[in-house]
């Protein structure tokens, strides 16, 4: 479950065609980390299934220089019992112009488990994984350096109701689906009160969603565009996934009203 929570997460913030503009390239400060509680609930009444942590690093590459972000995802203890899951995701993402050369995951939940790498070359135009070779566009990112590439989006461009349309590879698949700009909303968090906007991807229909833009996310109306709050309806009940702490963000969260009481 918690991997498929975790895929909800990472699913949610997806890429978007924006040119990258900043000094340096930089948008993330070296050891930046985001905490999240998932939530379940059947009947109305969530509770705490599992924790997702994501970090980020400056390093080098195959000689460049990247962003190296990790993913990790863990059932709540209490649950281990039933269903222990205990996920990881990796990539590498090349600082100059976003693209991610290199994913792995290592997925284990019980006895489901996945050992996966995926090396993105955009000469040949081809991903290659454990599973073979695919053609991919030289526009394409994986599931967790699309969550960082989304914050680079100026959404003031955009009226509610636009689509912006992307490319990932995934499962050795490649998807085209798009993110719809929703608005903007104040909403109260454990960490505070935020001024946030507002986006619904495209959820692809399969085992957990229902597909269509059933999913809401909501990012930091600043500079940083931090995920705060996730939240979906699934094929049984619905999840949520909400910040529990942050450090090392590069700007100042402007976008925050009020502290928590």
């Amino acid at each position: 479950m918690v991997k498929k929570l975790a895929k909800f997460c990472f699913c949610g913030l997806l890429l978007l065609s924006n040119k990258i503009t900043s000094q340096n390239n930089i948008f993330y400060k070296h050891g930046e980390q985001i905490n999240f509680s998932i939530y379940y609930s059947v009947i109305g009444i969530y509770f705490k299934a599992g924790s997702c942590k994501f970090e980020l690093f400056h390093e080098d590459f195959e000689g460049q220089p990247v962003y190296h972000v990790i993913a990790t995802g863990w059932s709540n203890a209490k649950y281990d019992w039933i269903f222990k899951v205990r996920d990881k995701y990796e990539s590498y993402i090349a600082v100059n112009d976003f693209k991610p050369l290199y994913f792995k995951r290592n997925v284990n939940e019980g006895k489901y488990k996945i050992n996966e790498y995926i090396d993105f070359n955009y000469q040949s135009l081809k991903a290659k994984s454990n599973k073979g070779e695919f053609p991919i566009p030289n526009a394409v990112q994986d599931v967790l350096s699309a969550i960082y590439y989304t914050r680079f989006l100026d959404y003031n461009k955009y009226k509610i109701g636009d689509k912006i349309y992307f490319n990932m590879f995934l499962d050795n698949e490649l998807f085209q689906a798009y993110i719809k700009y929703d608005g903007k909303e104040v909403i109260t968090t454990k960490l505070g009160t935020f001024h946030t906007i507002r986006v619904k991807p495209l959820l692809i229909k399969g085992t957990v969603f229902k597909g269509g833009e059933g999913m809401t996310v909501w990012i930091t109306d600043d500079a940083n565009h931090m995920p705060l709050k996730v939240s979906s309806p699934v094929s049984v009940g619905s999840v949520k996934c909400e910040i529990e702490s942050f450090s090392n963000i590069l700007f100042p969260l402007e976008s925050k009203v009020s502290k928590p009481k």
